[in-house]
């Protein structure tokens, strides 16, 4: 799927219809913005109750922290 938008005068960017639809965003809905390069990643920020579970399993021990990077 290919679809553009142009940035206005307000820096504002209307996502066109068919990307709302197959990605079934919704109004109100709040995203990121990542840089990646000369370009931005945009993902909705899910909410709480998408988050659980997504830990399930793991140990608070044994794992990499930034200081352990060399």
């Amino acid at each position: 799927m290919t679809a553009t938008a142009t940035l206005s005068s307000k820096f504002q960017i209307s996502i066109p219809k068919a990307v709302r639809d197959e990605q079934q965003w919704q109004a109100g809905q709040e995203f990121v913005f990542i840089p990646k390069g000369s370009g931005v990643l945009v993902m909705p920020v899910p909410e709480f109750k998408q988050l659980s579970g997504i830990a399930r399993g793991s140990k608070a021990t044994g794992y990499r922290d930034r200081a352990d990077r060399h």
